[in-house]
């Protein structure tokens, strides 16, 4: 099972950057956006063979999640319930049969950290979310988390710590939710690789020198980490100020041991 995620920074414009073609090379099974910057009828993507479900922000041109998935789900759900109002379009999940997909667009705690109480308020609640999910079946959870987890997972740690995304509070919280039954599928299996990273600034030549942060994430329930088969990070693709991330997973081979038990 093959499944990418990608924060577009808008899907209009990424459109008009290669993201179909892009699309169409990995022929994924599930293929999960965010910041799609967008509402309802203001694009038309011609997928064919997926099934699509957005969830669009209130604010025009502001956040935004969409899924594009082959196999048709047994229940779809926007946001997190009554747990925290969703109003910016920032999360979608699926149901599948053996398992659900998640797709989010963490808050982001802004430059100022003026928003980093609501964010933390946000990380409790989505760790609530996911729990719930989990007592049910395993869950793929994959988007833009808006933190970088250790210093290994930015170029410049020394000189941001206390900065938006790399504050105490936003990697703790990402520290608990690892704790609490998730597995990080790129650091699972290289727990040392260097400067990969998802995420950089426009800057001037900031891409190109590879002064960037890992900031995108899949991240699965630990009883089916021994499924994961590749995590990749996809640095050169452009066409926003994220790459793509990918996750392969051997989830037949999980069922085949799970009915057996």
């Amino acid at each position: 099972m093959k499944l990418i995620s990608w924060n577009v920074n808008g899907i209009r414009a990424c459109v008009n950057k290669g993201f179909l073609d892009y699309f169409q090379k990995m022929d994924a099974d599930l293929f999960c956006i965010q910041e799609t910057k967008c509402q309802k009828g203001q694009i038309e993507l011609e997928l064919e063979g997926y099934y699509q479900y957005w969830n669009d922000a209130e604010r025009k041109g502001y956040s935004g999640t969409a899924i594009f998935t082959k196999q048709k789900p047994v229940s779809v759900s926007y946001g997190l319930g009554d747990l925290f109002e969703d109003r910016e379009g920032r999360v979608i999940t699926l149901e599948f049969q053996d398992y659900f997909m998640v797709t989010v667009y963490t808050p982001n705690a802004k430059r100022d950290l003026s928003r980093l109480e609501e964010r933390l308020v946000w990380e409790d609640q989505f760790l609530n979310y996911l729990q719930a999910l989990d007592s049910k079946k395993p869950v793929i959870v994959c988007g833009d988390l808006n933190v970088a987890h250790q210093e290994i997972d930015l170029k410049n740690a020394k000189t941001n710590v206390g900065n938006s995304g790399f504050t105490d509070e936003e990697r703790s919280k990402m520290t608990t939710l690892l704790s609490a039954g998730f597995v990080d599928s790129f650091r699972h299996l290289y727990p040392d690789r260097t400067d990969v990273y998802s995420w950089w600034s426009y800057m001037n030549k900031v891409r190109e020198r590879n002064i960037g942060w890992r900031i995108d994430y899949f991240l699965v329930s630990e009883r089916v980490s021994p499924y994961i088969k590749e995590a990749e990070i996809h640095c050169n693709v452009l066409g926003s100020d994220h790459c793509p991330i990918q996750l392969e997973m051997d989830f037949q081979s999980y069922l085949t041991s799970f009915s057996q038990k």
